[in-house]
């Protein structure tokens, strides 16, 4: 098993920018990595509806936290798309997991509720860091540049109605791509 990384390892876009002062960016982390390494207290899950594990994100958490994953998601009964359920998070580095069922193809109302359901679930839990992998992207087909538009959108709108709700947001990212992706509607946003 790979190292744990921890949060503190993982720079703000503001720290990576020098821009003190925005909130937002102060809150946001891009990681290019593996989110079952993550120290965080949950880490999302990319589920379908049914919760059981499976393919791409869903599979390696499982994988990587464990048949106690897989008991606890039985008793879920299933999590509706748009939505968000928690779990602990059994063998992984995160305490939790939130299992947040995304939209197959381009809906974005679906795709930002699936991100504000679990930002709502770490706020009721009282968890103070979240990392999201690309919700979406995947097998069910989302187009990678514009899922990222709504989750950053839907983040700091979140992040705006809820300032003291987390602390840290990070996206963690699989490739390049997605990277730059994140990137760059990160920094030319103009409000920040």
């Amino acid at each position: 098993m790979q190292a744990a990384v921890e949060l503190s390892a993982i720079p703000t876009v503001a720290a990576q920018l020098g821009r003190v002062g925005s909130r937002f960016l102060e809150a946001i982390s891009v990681y290019r990595g593996d989110i079952t390494r993550l120290a965080v207290d949950a880490i999302v899950n990319a589920a379908d509806t049914a919760v059981l594990g499976g393919g791409g994100v869903d599979g390696a958490i499982h994988r990587a936290a464990g048949p106690g994953l897989l008991a606890e998601c039985r008793g879920l009964g299933g999590c509706a798309t748009g939505q968000a359920k928690l779990t602990a998070g059994y063998g992984l580095p995160a305490r939790h997991v939130i299992h947040a069922v995304g939209p197959v193809g381009e809906q974005p109302e679906l795709l930002a509720s699936a991100y504000r359901a679990s930002l709502n679930v770490a706020r009721d839990a009282g968890l103070r860091s979240v990392a999201f992998p690309c919700i979406s992207t995947g097998v069910f087909g989302y187009p990678p540049d514009a899922a990222a538009s709504v989750a950053v959108n839907t983040v700091r709108a979140w992040l705006d109605a809820n300032p003291a709700a987390v602390d840290r947001v990070v996206f963690c990212v699989f490739n390049d791509r997605s990277a730059r992706i994140y990137a760059s509607l990160l920094l030319h946003s103009p409000q920040n």
